[in-house]
């Protein structure tokens, strides 16, 4: 009766939808709760087996590791429900896609909790019965005696809560900064207590519950950007963890420095390559912490990391077990404070002196008047001409202010103005919203940047006429000329941009399928010139990434300003999340960060990171800041880079080859 009652969601799938948008079938969403159940029927096959230590696995460990696939695919199923609201999954459905989902959200989240509620009772009940009620017989068998070990599941989904929160979420928009330092403390436990392939599985499971909690937004990014954020942080974590743990299993005495520096390592190799995604680096949950965030204008937000990860391995080493480690106290957790306690007197001293200069500055040095618009609207999801309104709308009040350059947000304005510009107004109703647009610019009387659709003609292997598509931020002069054209360099991989059209054609059908529209990556760093000061454009997540804007500031950009659509995500959670990484830009470059969203955080953060104002979430709002301008001075970060991540890689590529010399020398002995 239990199987009929945990297949009765699927039997009956069609049923709780209704209107036009039932799908019936089974489907991609259907699929891995079938393969679930199936792999429920493994325990009493595997009981059967002759071989002891299957018998073991199947009775002691098969559980544990079919609670953490229910745990996952429940929270995939859970927030993946975010979707039954939205228009557009409604359409796609209805066209035939490929998706099964429930009328509304609150419908789809109680299937999920019929689905797997069952099965995660079933496991939970399962693991307490061996660790509470034969606790012995557990023992003896596994020969588990330490407590890390037997309870490693729950303090590893410990660790995963306490690092999300510490982050803005769906408990606190501000975040709790301070879990920050203590939070990977039972996984440290974990890792120390348990043997080499468990840690790496646990490791794995911590990387992928706390990447789905903390990034839980992206399931309305697109229909298929939370499948590939929780294969990417399995992939990255698995990996990461492989060579880690090996490394740390013999060298126990250097465990301590072992994971800060291959963490900050990892969070910089992360955000590299096509699959770059350095949202929510440890590091980056400081980032009201004033004092201590000063480092990142020496190191970079690795250095903040560090020095919270640090912490961390220092409180974990602590306990050994049931013993506390008087050592540990005394060579680690002091040397940690102390680092700390410098970190933090170096901060404060930056923070007094360059307040005092900028006092005097600020007496002597006109300040350049930015007005960043926020309209409060998806401009791909609602009507072109309204939102084309309610941004002049803005801009006039605006403009009653003087200022010297408006900023509107990623594709604020959508319609191609190159493209639409060429056509007759009469005829196309896209070529008059553009020609409306021009218009009204040139009538303005200052400069405007807008973001917009832009694409480029070029000639195929065959001589035919290929269109290449690009994310753009556009400036215009006051006299209504298109200055400059910035095609976004970085785009979010497998829902804007997807290199391996040819090699993986199969791949990028489903894309397709899925209703994804693909850019073409830019190839040029723009720096943007306005009479009073130099600018670049990161568009969108372009300014979570520590070297790209770098590189920008170093070859003589003045300020950052950020374009971004956040409304689409619907929640406050993404969009100060997006804020908290790219706040940490201008602590890096010391430059002014001004961001101008469709909805999200449009505000301005001074160079030592202090938000200086900002408008209210979901709101059509303006904000004049009033940035000063002329600092040409490069930071220590600005000019070197990311050298101390790679400075870290040093170290443990050394250590790695000592350890193998060593394990080497010994087997020869």
């Amino acid at each position: 009766m239990l199987w009929l009652y945990l297949l009765l969601p699927l039997v009956e799938g069609p049923a709780y939808l209704s209107g036009p948008y039932q799908v019936a079938g089974i489907t991609l969403i259907d699929a891995p709760y079938l393969v679930l159940l199936s792999l429920h029927f493994l325990i009493p096959l595997f009981c059967l087996h002759k071989k002891r230590k299957r018998i073991l696995f199947a009775i002691f460990r098969l559980p544990e590791l079919l609670f953490l696939l229910t745990f996952f695919l429940f929270l995939f199923a859970y927030i993946y429900a975010l979707n039954a609201n939205m228009d557009y999954v409604q359409r796609f459905m209805a066209t035939g896609g490929a998706i099964k989902l429930a009328i509304d959200t609150t419908r789809e989240r109680l299937i999920a909790v019929v689905r797997y509620l069952p099965l995660l009772a079933v496991n939970i009940s399962y693991y307490l019965y061996w660790r509470l009620k034969r606790r012995r017989l557990f023992s003896s068998f596994t020969s588990i005696s330490d407590w890390r070990h037997r309870w490693a599941l729950p303090l590893v989904l410990l660790s995963a809560l306490l690092l999300t929160f510490s982050f803005p979420s769906f408990i606190s928009l501000e975040g709790l900064p301070l879990l920050a330092f203590f939070a990977l403390v039972p996984l440290f436990w974990v890792f120390t207590a348990s043997n080499y392939r468990w840690g790496v599985i646990y490791g794995t499971a911590f990387g992928v519950a706390q990447g789905m909690l903390t990034n839980y937004w992206l399931g309305t990014f697109s229909l298929i950007t939370l499948q590939v954020v929780a294969i990417f942080f399995f992939i990255s974590y698995l990996l990461f963890l492989a060579p880690v743990l090996w490394l740390y299993k013999r060298n126990r005495k250097l465990g301590f420095f072992i994971f800060p520096t291959a963490w900050v390592l990892f969070d910089f190799i992360r955000t590299g390559g096509f699959l770059g995604y350095p949202w929510g680096m440890v590091g980056s949950s400081q980032y009201a912490f004033l004092p201590l965030i000063q480092i990142a204008s020496i190191t970079g937000i690795w250095g903040v990391s560090f020095v919270v990860l640090l912490v961390n391995a220092a409180l974990a080493s602590l306990f050994s077990g049931r013993s506390f480690d008087r050592r540990a106290l005394w060579w680690r957790l002091i040397p940690t404070a102390a680092l700390m306690l410098l970190v933090l007197a170096g901060g404060t001293i930056y923070l007094l002196v360059t307040r005092c200069g900028t006092e005097r500055e600020d007496r002597t040095a006109m300040p350049v008047r930015v007005a960043l618009i926020q309209q409060n609207s998806d401009p791909r999801k609602h009507d072109y001409r309204e939102t084309f309104e309610k941004l002049k709308v803005l801009t006039d009040e605006t403009m009653v202010e003087n200022p010297d350059i408006v900023i509107w947000s990623e594709t604020a304005f959508v319609p191609n103005i190159r493209r639409w510009s060429r056509y007759d107004p009469d005829e196309y109703g896209l070529a008059r919203v553009v020609r409306d647009f021009l218009e009204y610019q040139k009538n303005l009387g200052t400069w405007l940047l807008t973001g917009n659709d832009d694409y480029e003609l070029s000639e195929g292997e065959n001589g035919e006429e290929v269109r290449l598509d690009y994310n753009a931020a556009v400036l215009f002069s006051p006299a209504g000329e298109r200055v400059k054209t910035y095609h976004k360099l970085h785009l979010v991989p497998f829902t804007e941009y997807f290199p391996y059209k040819e090699s993986l054609p199969g791949f990028y059908k489903l894309l397709l399928a899925f209703d994804v529209y693909l850019w073409e990556p830019g190839r040029e760093r723009v720096i943007f010139d306005h009479p009073r000061f130099s600018f670049i454009t990161p568009i969108c997540f372009e300014d979570t990434f520590p070297d790209d804007i770098r590189r920008f500031i170093k070859q003589g950009a003045g300020v950052i300003i950020n374009i971004s659509n956040d409304y689409w995500s619907l929640t406050e959670v993404e969009a100060k999340q997006h804020y908290i990484n790219s706040l940490f830009r201008a602590v890096e470059n010391r430059r002014p960060l001004l961001r101008a969203t469709a909805s999200g955080l449009t505000c301005y953060v001074d160079p030592s990171g202090k938000l200086v104002a900002a408008v209210p979430y979901y709101s059509e709002e303006y904000l004049l800041a009033e940035v000063p301008v002329g600092n040409s001075r490069l930071s220590f970060y600005t000019r070197y880079g990311d050298w101390f991540p790679i400075l870290q890689g040093i170290i443990l590529a050394a250590l790695a080859l000592v350890t193998m010399a060593t394990l080497v020398r010994r087997k020869n002995l």
